[in-house]
Formats: C-alpha cells, structure tokens, sequence
C-alpha cells in the first residue's frame, strides 16, 4: 500500500514533527511511504519537495499578504487565521498518482489550497486527515478559543478587524464545504477533546471523524540516569529542576505570564529550585522570573531526550494545546508534568497520577501543582505512571496500527 503524507514542514513545529514521527512509525510497519512537503528542512529520503523554492515563497506572502489588506493592514492575528487561497499542485505529482491513500496533514501556509484539496477528494483515492488543530473545520482560525461560530457557518470572526455575518471566516468556510463535498475523508483528530469539537461543525457532517494520538518512539524517549546527565549538562545535583520548553517561549499562547506568576507564589523554595528555559526568546522570561532560572536557548531534538531526563518536572502553561508533544516527550522520559485544564492535556496527565493539571488560567492552582508534584508527592511512583501511560498509549508500534486499520478500512 502507498501512502502519501502532505504537510507544509517536516520538522518545523510540533504538527510537522508529529507527522514526520508518524511516517517513520507507518513505515515501520509495512507501508511505503513518502512525504511532500512545501519547505524541507530535515534529511529524511522519504521526505521531499513539491514546488520551487521562489514560487513557494511567493505563495506563502500572497496568502498573508490577503489577509494583512483584510484586516485593514493589521498584523494583528495575522498568524492565528490561514485561507488558503493558493498552493503547490499536489495531484499533478507522480507520487499523487501512484498513491493508494492520501494523508493530509497541517497543509497551510501556501501548501495546499481549499480549490487543490477539492482536487484531491474527487480524485477518487483514500483521503486521511489528521487535524493538528481546529483549521480544517473552522472558517479560517487554528484556535477557536472561545468562539463557537464554526457550528453554523462562521461570520462575526473576532479575529478579523471588520467582523460581519459575510465575513472572510463565512466566505471560507463556504469554499471549504463545497470542496469536501467532492469526496470522502476521514478526519482524525489527535485528541478526544480536538474530535468532540471537530463533530460539532458542519464541514464534518457526513464524513468518519475518529481519535488517534500522536506517536513517539519510546526507544530515544526513555527514562536515564539522572545525575550522570546533570553532571554532563553542568547543572546542580541539589536542586529540584523545573523545565519550560517551546519554539518561542515568549508566546503569549504559552502562557509564560501564568508561569511567571506561579513562580512569584513560590518564592519560598527559592533555595530549592532551578528554572530550565528551553527555545526562543528565553533569556527574556529568565529575568521574569522570581526564582532562579537560566535559558538554555536552542535545544535540538537529538538532546532533548537528555534535557527531560536531568529535571524533576516538566511544566506547559499553555493556554491552547491539542496534544503536546512535549509533554508526551517528558513522560516518555519518565519525568511527572504539570499543565493547564485544556485541550488534549487532561488525556495526557492523569490527575495526581503522573502529574497535576491545573485549573485553567489560575496561576495559584498552578503553583499548587509544582509545589505538590515536586515537594509532597512520591517521584518513583509518578515517573513509572508517566512512562507506562505513554508506552501503552502513544508507542510507534500502536499508533501505526490505528492508521492502518483506517488505511485498509472499506466502509459499512
């Protein structure tokens, strides 16, 4: 069986390096297949290149610019909506045409547009998307948050600066529907909370939308030993370590605010902890920080696995998670984690089991979280609940088989 995955980046963000793992784990388990993407920035041979470089370029300032003049020449949201109004010709691709299934992924950004998705659902051939986020059944926005305009049709989009019942959000949504009206998909979303919210939009209706999560190798991301690695890092032995890890940790969507306010409650242990910050723009919540803390800046995925495993806990304050990555990593490492009540979070952290989830946006309960997971309850006994979660849930092997079952699934 050939298989097709479509996605705009191959390791550039959480989406990407969840479907690149999710290639890796497929064809581990006997399906041939490849990847197209619109800008390659690993090495992986099963990964390649639809579109020139200029022209993808182009396509990626068209879409954005059309949004700026919009939105009245606001950059304002200008990367929160996405509306696809151009990208690169997937079904003149020869690996299109050989394909049995194809897999569609996190597909903005100037790689596919609603006109060549429509193209690829009346082609006839197996359609699997996996929802990364709430895209594919709004108007135009990745994250909702509060609004529930998606269940009817969008309009009066509160990311757009002239919101109105024909607004761009209902112009797209329209588009949208009219193209997956042209064929079958099997929408996937990676977590229950994502599938329970894609059911409720009308650009679902008639389709199959099921729950998978995303895969990890359970191999790299593995519990070690943790002073060998503190003594390799250069960090304490003494203290207890908390870590904070994102491509840019200043995001206000990551919720460093929350974080910074937490960690102003905790002031107490100062004596006791150390703040690790991994990604981007770190250096600016290290100095926001009340407690000791130090940015770590770019980590790569290959030291990651090493990073989980010299801390005590890993903590995400995001404010809009589908499945985290980094959370999964974390446990997989054997390390508790700490997040907000959101998203796919509560999935993933079971409740003073393997970790604490705090009540939503309360910086208190938060720190309640920290000063419980690494001062009162027992470390042993989370980490061997964080690991085993994660390999009897979110292995290679499992999550494949899920895929594969939809792959060669041929309905009632």
């Amino acid at each position: 069986m050939k298989v097709l995955f479509i996605s705009t980046y191959d390791i550039q963000g959480g989406a990407a390096i969840a479907a690149t793992r999710l290639l890796h784990a497929v064809r581990h388990a006997g399906c041939d297949a490849s990847m197209v993407v619109r800008a390659k920035l690993g090495s992986d041979t099963a990964v390649f290149t639809a579109g020139s470089k200029k022209r993808n370029t182009f396509r990626f300032y068209w879409e954005r610019g059309v949004i700026y003049l919009y939105n009245r020449l606001s950059r304002e949201n200008l990367f929160d909506v996405s509306i696809a109004n151009t990208g690169v010709s997937i079904t003149k691709l020869p690996e299109f045409k050989e394909a049995d299934v194809i897999h569609l992924h996190w597909i903005n950004q100037g790689m596919l547009s609603i006109k060549e998705i429509g193209k690829i659902l009346s082609s006839g051939k197996k359609v699997v998307w996996t929802m990364h986020d709430m895209w594919p059944f709004t108007g135009i926005c990745h994250h909702a948050g509060a609004c529930d305009a998606y269940t009817f049709g969008c309009g009066h989009c509160p990311y757009l600066r002239t919101p109105s019942r024909n607004d761009l959000s209902h112009i797209i949504f329209k588009r949208k529907h009219s193209a997956y009206l042209t064929g079958n998909i099997t929408f996937t979303a990676c977590s229950h909370w994502l599938r329970e919210l894609a059911g409720q939009s009308p650009l679902t209706w008639g389709q199959r939308v099921t729950s998978i999560p995303n895969p990890i190798d359970t191999g790299t991301y593995c519990p070690m030993d943790k002073s060998e690695i503190r003594k390799k890092l250069n960090l304490p032995l003494d203290k207890k370590i908390i870590l904070f890890a994102a491509v840019k940790v200043a995001d206000k969507r990551k919720g460093m605010d929350y974080l910074v306010e937490a960690a102003g409650l905790m002031a107490h242990h100062s004596e006791n902890l150390l703040f690790l910050i991994a990604g981007g723009g770190g250096e600016e919540i290290e100095k926001q920080l009340a407690l000791p803390a130090r940015s770590m800046g770019y980590i790569s995925p290959r030291q990651m696995p090493e990073l989980y495993n010299a801390v005590d806990l890993f903590v995400t304050p995001s404010l809009y998670e589908n499945l985290p990555n980094t959370i999964m990593e974390a446990m997989a490492c054997g390390t508790p984690c700490v997040g907000f009540h959101i998203g796919g979070i509560p999935e993933m952290i079971d409740h003073r089991k393997n970790g604490y989830v705090a009540e939503y946006r309360n910086a208190r309960d938060l720190a309640n979280g920290l000063i419980w997971t690494l001062f009162e309850a027992d470390f042993e006994t989370l980490s061997i609940n964080a690991r085993g979660k994660v390999t009897e849930e979110y292995s290679q092997e499992k999550v494949a088989q899920q895929y594969k079952e939809i792959y060669e699934y041929e309905g009632e």
